[in-house]
């Protein structure tokens, strides 16, 4: 294995990987979106695991088999994704876990999903998870959470803090890359502004009309400007 000195997650946006290399090993990341954005395509293209990466979904809006088919459709290599499924044991009781696939009863099983996640983690680590072993150590590890709006829907602010208080440290314990998907209409300025603390760098996407930005607030060098945008193949695609 290559004993990595501190790991760069890129994201495949040239304005954000040119200025810092990638983003660094332990950060997390808030994804700040209305409803009817690109927001959960723009997880997804964060979430993709690179060449030698391994990825984590808490799905609380979709099955397992869909979430792996979304990541299909953008070009990567199920191997090296996990599904922690918070929906499909609600209606299919019997459901039974895999090293990759990984199931709660529903959203509001915070310490389920912990164990669930902690679990992927050690077999990530120990190199039972996809039987493909990267060759890097610590092995790269992006994790998303889609959403936390939908957690906030089953559980308490101040419950959901501590779970993703948690969840943040051990992304920084083990330099993995968090994702955490936010709806910023659905809920007060207090709830944002207390999910923000937890967070090294937000992403802001707002629509206009027609169009979609996106800015990015917390980083050193990149302006917090906002860019337009599409999303093509799983690819943050920059407008005029």
């Amino acid at each position: 294995m290559i004993k990595q000195q501190m790991y760069a997650y890129k994201t495949g946006i040239p304005q954000i990987d040119m200025a810092t290399g990638g983003f660094e090993a332990g950060t997390n990341l808030l994804l700040l979106a209305p409803a009817l954005s690109y927001a959960e395509q723009f997880a997804y293209a964060l979430t993709k695991p690179q060449s030698g990466e391994y990825a984590i979904m808490l799905s609380t809006n979709e099955r397992a088999s869909e979430v792996t088919d979304q990541f299909k459709t953008i070009g990567a290599d199920k191997h090296y994704i996990g599904v922690i499924d918070a929906i499909t044991k609600s209606s299919t009781p019997g459901v039974t876990d895999t090293e990759r696939f990984m199931f709660v009863t529903n959203p509001t099983d915070l310490t389920g999903i912990g164990i669930k996640f902690s679990h992927m983690i050690e077999t990530i680590f120990d190199g039972t998870f996809s039987g493909k072993e990267s060759g890097l150590f610590p092995p790269p590890i992006r994790f998303c959470v889609n959403s936390i709006s939908t957690l906030l829907m089953y559980r308490k602010l101040e419950v959901l803090y501590q779970f993703l208080h948690v969840m943040t440290a051990k992304l920084k314990k083990v330099e993995g890359f968090g994702i955490y998907v936010l709806n910023n209409e659905a809920f007060d300025e207090r709830t944002v502004s207390l999910i923000k603390q937890l967070m090294t760098i937000v992403i802001e996407i707002k629509v206009e009309r027609t169009d979609t930005y996106f800015r990015v607030m917390g980083i050193p060098g990149v302006n917090a400007d906002w860019h337009k945008f599409t999303i093509n193949n799983g690819q943050v695609v920059l407008g005029l």
